[in-house]
């Protein structure tokens, strides 16, 4: 059996990770959608949904997946192009909902992914949603412009709150666990650091070094 999903379309950081696994031997591979898919009129005319017709294609010659074999595919808007490309070439297929083990592994491949481009291991470790936007949106705020470089700024959640008048003010730190979101340190408590504010769906504060100013 066969098995293909994806892991990050609905995540405002980075771009889509698609996955395929041979479930009998654990045989896995992916590929990555790239960021410009979600950009301007590549997102528009949703190209990220016709690119994932090649790179499954390559994953599936990498597997040495034959037309008689069992394949899984998820039953997301994201696959709807590819399954109209294995029902023209022949494959067998269902859509239905992914689960174990391709579900935990992709994932999990995403959180390193995500990681590599910069986001703080503890934002997933810590937290049940730890991709929701507004969560992504504060982390990115913090070095606004190297960080939004790596979002899917196509969104229209992204046109909305992606680019925000911010202020900057010197604030005492009362907390002893506040991590700067720049650098990843802790602010010690009782000394100054700045609040970078912004108002999104509520007034939200970031709080970094001075010196990561």
């Amino acid at each position: 059996m066969i098995q293909i999903d994806d892991a990050g379309s609905g995540s405002l950081l980075g771009g889509t990770i698609i996955g395929v696994l041979r479930t009998e031997t654990g045989e896995f591979t992916y590929e990555i959608i790239p960021l410009k898919f979600y950009r301007n009129q590549n997102f528009e005319n949703k190209a990220y949904i016709q690119y994932v017709i090649p790179i499954v294609k390559k994953m599936l010659k990498k597997l040495r997946v034959n037309k008689n074999e069992g394949i899984e595919i998820c039953r997301g808007y994201m696959f709807d192009a590819l399954a109209l490309w294995l029902e023209d070439h022949g494959y067998h297929f269902i859509k239905t909902e992914i689960k174990d083990p391709l579900q935990t592994k992709i994932e999990k491949t995403f959180e390193e992914y995500t990681i590599d481009l910069g986001l703080p291991k503890s934002f997933i470790t810590y937290t049940k949603y730890p991709f929701h936007f507004h969560r992504i949106l504060k982390w990115v705020y913090a070095d606004h412009p190297k960080r939004h470089l790596l979002c899917k700024t196509g969104w229209k959640s992204w046109k909305k709150y992606g680019n925000l008048e911010v202020q900057h003010n010197r604030e005492l730190i009362r907390k002893n666990d506040l991590m700067c979101l720049k650098c990843y340190k802790n602010i010690p408590q009782d000394t100054e650091g700045i609040a970078i504010t912004y108002t999104s769906n509520k007034l939200t504060k970031v709080f970094v070094h001075n010196s990561c100013i």
